[in-house]
């Protein structure tokens, strides 16, 4: 008898430590139907509460389930793509900024003064700086929008409609705004032929100054005057850049009449050359300087041209000091210089 006994405890007690924790009550299609979906199934096998899990099968919560995990993953995914184009825009940018490009690139935007590498380095800087900001909105709204869109779809909202009525709104806010997006699209081309940039001296017909600030809706420049003119891309129909590579410093002096021109001409020609060869401006003159001849002729006077090839944004600082060294040159060797009035 206390052999049974003895024998008995044993089994009872591995039975007792065999059983679940929590019973469960028959399986999971009996609470999530015939076919259960994964949420449910997943939900049942969590919690094996009969209860719960027909509670989530009859509100459908396993269905909104799923698409709350797709609209999350879709999310997150985005983010994620848009991180990675966002970093490989300001690297790129970045490289351009530096001015670690390739050799080919590099010998398309060398200047013939290369004493302007810190004028192109921050030109360089603004403009990648400007592209950086363009392309990552861009990557943005593109990403982003394609997931919105995903995310709608997985809402069971139909696309068409809301597709038809961002077209409408697109046109709409087009037209109130074309000012602005054809600003915006002149300053792009603007910025990808490289047609002026910080530092650069442009005529715009309107206004004409020294570039402070370039941006994509707007050209910030600031005339002799210091008066600063806020010009809308858009509007410039033309520009000349006076320092882009090289500029031109053209003098027209006048004599008197009776001058001999081959004189003047020499006085000329050598005053420019030893002012071309003087080390405070022989890196600002590029090649050696020209006189061309008579220019124009009067009653009783004539103006003769000289030309010096400078540096960008540099012709006017030589030119006042040609004119400088011309009057010293004349006043030592007698030459009558013609007054305004009679030289026009």
């Amino acid at each position: 008898m206390y052999g049974t006994v003895a024998s008995s405890a044993p089994v009872h007690a591995a039975t007792a430590l065999s059983e679940p924790l929590v019973k469960m009550d028959g399986k999971a299609e009996q609470y999530c139907g015939v076919d259960p979906s994964a949420p449910c199934r997943l939900f049942w096998n969590i919690t094996h509460s009969p209860g719960a899990t027909r509670f989530v099968h009859d509100y459908n919560l396993d269905a909104w389930t799923g698409k709350l995990v797709s609209i999350v993953v879709t999310f997150v995914i985005a983010l994620i793509i848009r991180n990675i184009a966002h970093r490989m825009i300001t690297k790129v940018t970045q490289r351009m900024s530096e001015g670690t490009l390739s050799e080919k690139a590099r010998e398309k935007s060398r200047t013939i003064f290369e004493g302007s590498q810190a004028l192109l380095s921050q030109r360089r800087a603004q403009r990648a700086k400007t592209l950086g900001s363009v392309l990552r909105s861009v990557a943005s709204v593109v990403i982003m929008g394609t997931a919105l869109f995903s995310i709608l779809g997985y809402l069971g909202l139909n696309l068409t409609p809301i597709v038809a009525s961002a077209s409408v709104i697109g046109v709409a806010v087009g037209f109130g705004a074309q000012n602005i997006v054809k600003d915006c699209l002149a300053g792009i081309f603007m910025l990808l032929e490289d047609q002026y940039g910080v530092g650069d001296v442009i005529d715009v017909g309107s206004a004409k100054g020294t570039v402070e600030a370039v941006t994509l809706r707007v050209t910030r420049m600031r005339d002799v005057n210091g008066v600063v003119w806020y010009v809308p891309n858009g509007e410039i129909k033309k520009v000349g850049n006076e320092s882009q590579n090289w500029g031109r410093a053209v003098l027209d002096i006048p004599v008197d009449i009776g001058e001999d021109v081959e004189k003047v001409k020499d006085i000329l020609q050598g005053t420019a050359d030893t002012m071309a060869e003087d080390p405070a401006w022989a890196d600002l003159i590029l090649e050696r300087p020209s006189v061309w001849g008579v220019q124009a002729l009067a009653a009783d006077a004539l103006v003769i041209r000289v030309v010096l090839k400078t540096a960008p944004g540099q012709q006017a600082a030589c030119a006042r000091e040609l004119r400088e060294r011309v009057k010293l040159a004349f006043d030592q060797a007698g030459v009558q210089v013609a007054t305004p009035a009679t030289a026009s």
